[in-house]
C-alpha cells in the first residue's frame, strides 16, 4: 500500500516514522523541507511537491496547524486533491472544527475521492510511542481500509459516526483538556496563597480522584519549569477558538469555555504562545 504523510510537526513526524518502522512505503511532503532530512534517513521518500507527493498514493495523512491551511494546501491553486487517484482515501489527522471537515467531505467525494476525519488525542510521547487514540469520522468502510495503519500509530480507534463527527469528539476532548489545565494551575496559585509550598501542592493534588489524569505529568513540567512544547499553547487557544465557533454555529452558550479561550489569548499576549500548553500555569 502507497502511503503519503502530510505535515510533519511534532505529531505528524512521529506518525509516519511509526509507519516506516512497520516497513510500509512512505512518501512524504512538507512545507518546511528542513523537517523531512530525519524521515528521509529513516527511510521516507520525500518529494518536492504536492503533486508528487500523492499521485500514486493509495492513502493520504495530513496532520496540519488550522483549518485554513487544510483547504490551502488540499484545494487551494496547487491543491493536493486534484492529483489523488480515484477512489483513494484521504484520511485528515488535523484538528479542525466539524463543519470544516463536513464541507470538505462533501468537496472531496464529489471529486471521487474518500474522506475521513481522524484526529487523535494524545500529544508528544503517545505519538513517539504509538498510543494515540484516532476520533474517526466517516464511511466504516473506508475506516476498516485504513485501520491497519491507524493502529501501527495508535492503541484506540473510535469510530464516532458520518463525516465531522471525529472532529466534532475531538472538540469536546479538548476543550476538557484545556479547561482541566486552566483549573489545575488557578488551584495551585490559591494553594501557594493559602500557605502551602507548590511542591508539597504538585505531589499531592494530582492524586485525588478529582484531578484528569493527564496533570501529573504537566505537574512536572511545572515543577521543573520545563514548558518545551508537547502540546503548544497556541494550538490550544486555537482549538478553543474553534470549540467555541461550532458552540455558535449550533446555537449553543460556552461560558466556560469562552472564559478559557480567553485564558489562552492572554498567555499567547504575553509570549507563551510556542511553550507548552502547561505554560498557562505562569499567567496566574
Amino acid at each position: 500500500m502507497n502511503i503519503t504523510f502530510i505535515g510533519l510537526g511534532i505529531m505528524g513526524s512521529r506518525m509516519a516514522k511509526n509507519l516506516l518502522k512497520s516497513n510500509y512505503p512512505v512518501t512524504i511532503y512538507n512545507r518546511s523541507h528542513e523537517k523531512t532530512k530525519a524521515l528521509v534517513e529513516a527511510g521516507a521518500l520525500a518529494a518536492p511537491s504536492l503533486e508528487l507527493a500523492v499521485k500514486n498514493a493509495e492513502v493520504v495523512f495530513t496532520m496540519l496547524s488550522t483549518p485554513e491551511v487544510v483547504e490551502k494546501l488540499a484545494l487551494g491553486p496547487d491543491g493536493f486533491v486534484r492529483h489523488m487517484r480515484l477512489n483513494a482515501i484521504w484520511v485528515d489527522c488535523s484538528t479542525v472544527n466539524p463543519s470544516f471537515s463536513r464541507k470538505i467531505g462533501k468537496l472531496v467525494e464529489a471529486s471521487g475521492i474518500r474522506f475521513l476525519d481522524a484526529p487523535v488525542a494524545g500529544t508528544k510521547a503517545p505519538a513517539e510511542n504509538a498510543q494515540l487514540t484516532f476520533l474517526a469520522g466517516g464511511d466504516a468502510g473506508s475506516l476498516a481500509q485504513v485501520q491497519p495503519l491507524l493502529e501501527h500509530m495508535g492503541q484506540k480507534i473510535i469510530h464516532a459516526g458520518p463525516t465531522g463527527q471525529g472532529s466534532a469528539l475531538k472538540m469536546l476532548v479538548n476543550s476538557m483538556l484545556a479547561q482541566s489545565m486552566a483549573l489545575f494551575a488557578e488551584t495551585v496559585h490559591l494553594g501557594e496563597a493559602l500557605g502551602f509550598s507548590r511542591d508539597y501542592l504538585l505531589d499531592t493534588l494530582p492524586n485525588f480522584p478529582v484531578i484528569a489524569p493527564f496533570t501529573k505529568a504537566k505537574a512536572e513540567k511545572i515543577r521543573k519549569g520545563d514548558y518545551e512544547e508537547e502540546f503548544p499553547l497556541e494550538w490550544m487557544h486555537k482549538d478553543l477558538h474553534l470549540a467555541t465557533l461550532s458552540a455558535f454555529e449550533n446555537n449553543v452558550s460556552l461560558f466556560m469555555a469562552n472564559l478559557t479561550k480567553e485564558l489562552y489569548a492572554r498567555a499567547k499576549e504575553q509570549g507563551l504562545g510556542r511553550e507548552d500548553m502547561s505554560a498557562i500555569f505562569k499567567i496566574f
